[in-house]
């Protein structure tokens, strides 16, 4: 009966090694899986972050603040962002009453104002304009001044028509 009860518990042990042995290495080949997944993910990840960064430095291409060249027409002038100041001004000439004077169309909604600015270089700045409901764009040229003035004038202009 003794020999039985040993054979009993030694089938027993040995059924429950086998199963944990069989689990065990599905677990590891699911968890494997699973990392590799993540792997892979993590790949098209950094292909994403890495093209989105070119696009980046592609849109800043035509900008100010990296155009060195630009840039050095204001050494002279020790300004410490030219793009800011650049902008502010232009965004002064949104407080006149009325429709913005840069801005050769009349307000159907409201006045139309500048709101985005995007500063090419140092003599061109394209913007982009509203009244709340019609919007359009202008492209102006800049003259920044040795007594930091700043004269602007239209260059072309163009107001999106709604489409229903």
């Amino acid at each position: 009966m003794k020999n039985k009860l040993f054979l009993y518990l030694f089938i027993f042990a040995s059924l429950i090694a086998l199963y944990l042995f069989v689990s065990g290495g599905s677990m590891v080949d699911a968890k494997e899986k699973r990392i590799l997944g993540l792997e892979n993910k993590v790949i098209q990840l950094q292909d994403s972050v890495q093209s989105t960064e070119l696009k980046a430095l592609e849109m800043q291409y035509f900008s100010l603040e990296n155009n060195d060249d630009a840039l050095a027409y204001y050494d002279h002038l020790k300004l410490k962002d030219a793009t800011r100041y650049i902008s502010d001004k232009l965004l002064e000439t949104n407080e006149t009453k009325g429709n913005n004077p840069l801005i050769p169309y009349e307000g159907m909604e409201n006045d139309f104002k500048i709101n985005k600015i995007k500063i090419l270089n140092h003599k061109w700045i394209i913007a982009d304009f509203s009244d709340g409901k019609y919007w359009g764009e202008v492209l102006i040229k800049y003259e920044l001044k040795d007594d930091l003035g700043v004269d602007f004038s239209l260059v072309d202009h163009l107001l999106y028509t709604r489409s229903n």
